[in-house]
């Protein structure tokens, strides 16, 4: 016989049959037993298990995504971290990631402060979940690469070499964004040059690194766009650089090079685009003023000038001059009336007839590297 506790199982005779009826012990009738309601569970609260850059991270990639990965997806109307100083661009809904997108990018060496809200107003996850208490992270911008620089300069046509990537393609020039990652993070590539420049010229090149060549053509940029020309890669340069990338604006000049020859006869050459375009007599400085034996670029230009001076035995001169191009301290490739060229007879100039120096002289231009070597 089954337990009380169990049921209570009764012989009933119904019309001759006899059938088994199984009763609910009392402690089950009253309802013991019955399983009990719950509440339902809370929801898990959510959590920041990682944020990139990581805090006190330096040199990064102004152009970089930055990203913050949650425990839970986030809430489609949930708040987003926020940016200090804020920048242009958008925050993202990526799984459990939240994902902030530059619309360019953040200027070099700027602090930046990741923040991430909690409690009832700040971020919740799809199930409901808040974050328990606010996460910060701070990072800081690296600064523009100077080879990145160079490269550009070399595709915009200031510099007697091509540029191309070792893989794939270079950043298209008007794509700001890719353009500001690659300032950060150069990509790597190799210098071609182009034919018919001088041994005096490429011996100069130092690929990746501060040159003569990187000078001239830093010098001829800053022309282009009205800035000082002191040949120094600084945050005006760089604000320009992206201005004609922007722009599509290329060098409208040509590369230029010019070797003054102190060999007897000496002369005066100049490449343009690595061709010879100009090769002619020219007078450069007497024993006592001697022209300066090296490399210089173009830093000054005058159609017409009074050159004033000490002659080497004290007497002052001052001479009308024409199609004037300084090059190195007061020294400059210009006319001046000779009886004859091709020796030393100036006072540290490089002396041409008035009709070449006036033809060579818009080739010229600042920037130009003028070689003088020695006699």
């Amino acid at each position: 016989m089954i337990g009380i506790a169990a049921a209570v199982i009764a012989l009933v005779a119904v019309a001759g049959t006899y059938l088994y009826v199984q009763k609910s012990s009392p402690a089950r009738a009253a309802g013991e037993g019955r399983t009990k309601s719950h509440s339902p569970a809370a929801p898990a609260p959510e959590h920041v298990l990682s944020i990139t850059p990581a805090d006190g991270t330096n040199g990064v990639n102004g152009a970089a995504e930055i990203r913050v990965d949650f425990s839970e997806p986030l809430s489609a109307t949930s708040p987003m971290p926020t940016l200090a100083p804020s920048i242009e661009g958008a925050w993202q809904r990526q799984g459990n990631s939240a994902v902030f997108v530059p619309t360019r990018g953040i200027s070099p060496r700027r602090k930046v402060t990741v923040h991430v809200p909690a409690g009832a107003a700040g971020v919740q996850s799809a199930a409901g979940g808040q974050l328990a208490t606010p996460v910060t992270a701070k990072f800081r911008t690296g600064k523009y690469s100077k080879v990145r620089l160079e490269q550009l300069l070399a595709q915009l046509g200031y510099l007697p070499l091509t540029w191309a990537p070792l893989t794939g393609t270079a950043p298209p020039l008007t794509d700001a964004r890719a353009q500001l990652s690659a300032a950060y993070s150069p990509p790597a590539g190799s210098y071609t040059w182009q034919s018919g420049y001088p041994a005096q010229l490429t011996r100069l090149w130092r690929p990746d690194k501060p040159s003569l060549i990187l000078k001239g053509a830093v010098m001829a940029f800053e022309s282009d766009h009205n800035l000082a020309l002191d040949g120094v890669i600084g945050a005006q340069v760089w604000r320009a650089m992206f201005r004609a990338l922007a722009a599509g604006k290329m060098n409208m000049h040509g590369y230029t090079y010019a070797v003054a020859r102190q060999k007897l006869p000496e002369t005066l050459t100049v490449w343009h685009n690595g061709r010879v375009i100009f090769h002619h007599l020219a007078n450069t400085g007497i024993p006592v003023s001697p022209t300066a034996v090296g490399t210089d670029p173009v830093y000054v230009r005058y159609r017409h000038q009074i050159m004033r001076g000490r002659n080497p035995d004290g007497t002052k001169y001052a001479d009308p001059v024409a199609w004037v191009a300084y090059f190195h301290a007061g020294e400059a490739v210009h006319y001046f009336p000779r009886y004859s060229y091709g020796s030393e007879q100036s006072l540290g100039c490089v002396e041409l007839p008035y009709a070449p120096a006036k033809r060579i002289w818009p080739y010229l231009t600042f920037g130009t590297l003028v070689t003088v070597t020695a006699p």
